[in-house]
Formats: C-alpha cells, structure tokens, sequence
C-alpha cells in the first residue's frame, strides 16, 4: 500500500502537482491546503489577506478527483471565505482532503476539529480553524486492516515552537484517532503538523505507540525551493511497530508545492 501527504498549498504549481498525484498512483492520498467551491468550473483565483495576495485554484478538490478517477474523494472544510478573480468574488471552502483507491474498503472513518471549529463566514482569525481525518482501510488484497488520520496543525504567527493550543491540538488528534482505530492494528498518522521536531506533539503521540519516520531516518527538510524562509520542517509521517515500511521517501523531485510529498510503502 502507498500513502502520501502533502500540503498541496492552494495548487499553485498546478501542473506539476496533476501530474506528480497520477504518476504516483497512491492507495491512499492525505491533502492539506485544499480548496473546493460548488459546481464544475475550474481555474485561477487570488487569496487576499493584510496586504498578502496568493494564487490559489478555486476547485482544487474537483481536479484532484479527475485526476484520480480511480479514487473516492472526502472533502473536509474547516472554513468558507472570499477568493478573488479580478472584481469577481468567489466563495470558496479551504480544507483536507482524503482520496482513496475503490479497491480498498473505508469500513470506519472520524472527522473532527483538533483546533476552533468550522467558520461559515470567513477564514476566520489567527490561529486559524484546524481540523483531522481519520479512516480505517481493509485492503481486499491482503485481507488487513490499517487506520490512517492525517492533520494540518495550527498556523501560529508567533512561530512553530511549542503552546498550550497545539498541545490541545494533539490531544484532540488521539481522541479522534481513538473513535476509529481498535488500538490492535497498523497505525499511520501523517500531515502538515507545523511544529518542530522537538515539539511536545510527538511525545503526545507517543501514547499510541507512534514514532515519526521523518526524524527517524535522519531528514532535516521537507520544504522545497518555494519556501524562502529558515525552519525546514513541518511535515511528518508516524508509524506504530505493525508498520512495515518497504519504503519511505521525503520526495525532492518534483517540487510541486513549498511543502515535498512524504511518501510510504508499506510491504
């Protein structure tokens, strides 16, 4: 089975991001950073905010899904604000999502906030709303099991270090893991944690048996050539001991977001 995280960051190498998802042809892929807006059309729009303008692809979601036609797609909105097309406004939903190969069963799944709640009205305030998507997989191949939940952790403008919302934050992540996963299967918890390796996070997860593979086997960036800033890291993958990994990958090439792709193989 492969697995593979990453915040798509609005979409914006467009091309390269279509591309590198159907060339990697994942069992199961965790987005964050990803917007959806109602109907079919697709295309450009501008994200504004203090002085601060981003392209973003308005229904990134429905692009990924015809990119994947192979794949059931689960959309998961933390808030619902204003994109920008010229004079144009286009209301738009920002959030995960979770594409999974028809091939493999979802027999459970938990969704919930790790951090404020849904926003209808708004991006919302800084720190802004978070939320975690957790499933449980059984692999018709193989006849087994596997809970998998990914997470975009908090955006805190003060930093990555750690605070008493992001230790909720992580709290929150194992309560909703817990919903969904019996505690006697594998377990791969991954995403855009936004913390750094030293962070209490991972000592929470810890009480699950996690350990992260991304410290684990050395790695020191997961940020590509987009990101202009010091502090490489922000993306994770954790495992439990059932986890075999036959391969496991902090993608260099291609660069298709300011975050690389984490990808797992498990044998």
């Amino acid at each position: 089975m492969r697995i593979i995280s990453l915040n798509a960051w609005g979409g914006r190498p467009h091309e390269a991001l279509i591309g590198y998802v159907r060339q990697a042809d994942p069992d199961v892929l965790c987005l964050q950073e990803v917007l959806r807006t109602p109907g079919t059309s697709c295309g450009w729009s501008i994200y504004r905010d203090a002085g601060l303008e981003l392209p973003q692809r308005f229904n990134l979601f429905t692009e990924i899904s015809t990119a994947l036609p192979s794949h059931d797609g689960f959309f998961c909105p933390t808030s619902k604000g204003e994109l920008f097309d010229g004079d144009t406004v286009i209301v738009a939903e920002f959030g995960l999502a979770t594409f999974v190969r028809k091939t493999h069963s979802v027999i459970a799944q938990g969704l919930d906030f790790v951090h404020g709640r849904f926003s209808a009205d708004g991006w919302g305030e800084h720190p802004r709303p978070r939320n975690a998507h957790c499933i449980r997989l059984f692999s018709h191949e193989h006849a087994s099991t596997i809970t998998i939940a990914h997470m975009h952790g908090l955006r805190d403008p003060a930093g990555k270090g750690d605070t008493a919302a992001r230790d909720e934050q992580a709290v929150a992540l194992i309560r909703l893991i817990e919903r969904v996963w019996p505690g006697d299967e594998r377990l791969v918890v991954c995403g855009d944690f936004n913390v750094l390796p030293d962070s209490a996070t991972f000592t929470i997860l810890a009480r699950l048996g996690l350990s992260d593979l991304v410290t684990g086997y050395g790695l020191v960036d997961t940020r590509t050539s987009y990101y202009l800033k010091q502090g490489r890291f922000a993306d994770y993958m954790l495992v439990t001991p059932e986890v075999k990994v036959a391969k496991f990958e902090v993608v260099v090439a291609p660069e298709v977001s300011d975050h690389r792709a984490l990808l797992l193989d498990i044998g």
